[in-house]
């Protein structure tokens, strides 16, 4: 687990809290397989409350990602499918909506790895992103708002996202999401190949955004020191399922979660959650 040295970012609103009782995101009980044979998700639960932002941490392979793609309805690009459980968003099931109804419906997916359209300049990827938009028409406002949060991309506007630092193409993924001014943003990974310097400047913005617009955030996210310090609530998973959960001070201050991210317990010896027995596990699932 890498963790950044020098100071993390921090949330521009008051103390941490737990989920409410209305989520805009509900996940409960689900089980995900791969190609009809591999379990990725089991039993998962948890809740993303408006306005709030959580933070879903693990190693790799835990499952976080697959969290996502179950959410935003991207399963069945992978011949993924989810084969118990149940998600609402805004209160409603998502099982009957297809991928692009939910970004209409105001939920926005930033994917690991950037994923711009590399051949098109930076305004052309953002006009893009508008075809998304259904019922409200996209402003010259909406765009000056995405130059706001990331002047950089204002200098670059004209030219190819594939000439991009891989901050700037960050900058560009986020930007083409907010476009849509959702009120639910899905963030796979966004310090992913950053240095620790851009990573606390995304993060920054990160939070300003959710902190100004009220957009409620999923962050998934192996940097587990930069991610707490800006979200009110975080799940830690492993083998795809929740291990612990807590406000982000309590899991910050967690002596078990030091020595997870660290890798050594304080016998020298590499530890799992699973063979941590004095933690308190929160069962969310359902009857």
């Amino acid at each position: 687990m890498t963790h950044i040295a020098q100071a993390s970012p921090q949330r521009p609103t008051g103390p941490a809290s737990a989920p409410a009782a209305a989520p805009v995101l509900d996940i409960n009980n689900i089980e995900v397989v791969y190609n009809k044979v591999v379990q990725v998700l089991r039993g998962l639960s948890l809740s993303v409350p408006a306005g709030q932002v959580v933070a879903l941490l693990g190693s790799n392979g835990a499952g976080k990602s697959t969290t996502l793609k179950a959410i935003s309805r991207l399963l069945e690009l992978e011949n993924g499918e989810m084969v118990k459980g149940h998600i609402a968003f805004n209160g409603h099931d998502i099982a009957p909506m297809a991928p692009q109804q939910l970004v209409r419906s105001g939920m926005s997916h930033v994917m690991e790895g950037r994923r711009v359209f590399e051949d098109l300049t930076v305004e052309e990827n953002l006009l893009a992103a508008t075809y998304a938009v259904s019922g409200r028409r996209v402003s010259r406002a909406d765009f000056d708002l995405v130059y706001e949060y990331f002047p950089r991309l204002h200098e670059r506007r004209r030219g190819l996202a594939g000439y991009l630092s891989g901050g700037e193409q960050q900058m560009l993924a986020i930007g083409r999401a907010l476009l849509a001014r959702p009120r639910l943003m899905l963030l796979d990974e966004p310090s992913l190949g950053l240095s620790p310097m851009l990573v606390e400047n995304i993060f920054t913005i990160i939070a300003r955004i959710n902190s100004e617009q009220e957009t409620a955030m999923l962050l998934v996210e192996q940097n587990a020191s930069v991610a707490l310090a800006i979200a009110d609530y975080g799940y830690i998973m492993e083998t795809g399922k929740v291990m612990i959960d807590g406000t982000a001070e309590k899991l910050a201050q967690d002596p078990d979660v030091r020595e997870f991210y660290l890798g050594v317990g304080g016998s020298g010896e590499a530890r799992s959650f699973r063979n941590i027995k004095h933690y308190k596990r929160r069962k969310r699932w359902l009857s």
